[in-house]
């Protein structure tokens, strides 16, 4: 074996490692957080923003939402996949992102 092999080979096993490292590293970045963990969705997130989403039902204006009836919140909609009882649960339409329970967006559908 030669030194020039050596280095060579040296070189070559120190890339492939750190390659696995890096990817290693970004698909531990890229999983699901725990439920807990997860962002709340802002009313300046695009999907929200499209889907009219408040934080709080009570803040919504009835004269510009005619599908609106008081009682309706996050909490007693069917998107709504709740988890537990926490405040701030996850949402079929906001994926990977957590809604307030007293909130309330044009999608609503109420629980059967």
């Amino acid at each position: 074996l030669t030194r020039r092999a050596a280095l060579k080979n040296l070189t070559l096993g120190a890339g492939a490692l750190l390659a696995v490292r890096m990817s290693h590293a970004t698909t531990e970045a890229a999983k699901p957080a725990a439920s807990g963990a997860l962002p709340h969705v802002t009313v300046q997130d695009p999907i929200a923003i499209a889907l009219a989403y408040h934080e709080n039902a009570k803040t919504v204006d009835a004269s510009k939402f005619a599908n609106f009836k008081v009682g309706q919140n996050c909490g007693n909609c069917l998107q709504l996949a709740p988890n537990s009882a926490d405040a701030w649960q996850p949402c079929k339409l906001f994926a990977g992102k957590l809604v307030n329970v007293d909130g309330w967006c044009k999608v609503y559908v109420k629980k059967p």
